[in-house]
């Protein structure tokens, strides 16, 4: 038996949906560096604990983003 193609694979919509939740890690990020140098403008003596932080908190980020990519990629091939 020919097996046939579905007609309405979602497959590829639904990894394209998937990966759009990098957008919001990636407008995270930008308000943490504008609020992070914004906060170290106001208070220089405090700029290592900002920057520290800032960096902890867009690695956070940064790994939402990586998940929603893998999410995206599995859902393709399962």
């Amino acid at each position: 038996m020919k097996e046939e193609a579905h007609p309405m694979d979602l497959s590829y919509l639904g990894a394209g949906l998937a990966a759009l939740g990098v957008l919001g890690p990636g407008i995270g990020i930008g308000i943490l560096a504008g609020m992070s140098s914004s906060a170290i403008g106001r208070n220089p003596d405090a700029a290592g604990q900002i920057r520290g932080l800032a960096i902890i908190l867009a690695a956070f980020a940064e790994g939402l983003g990586v998940l929603a990519i893998v999410v995206g990629i599995l859902s393709l091939f399962v």
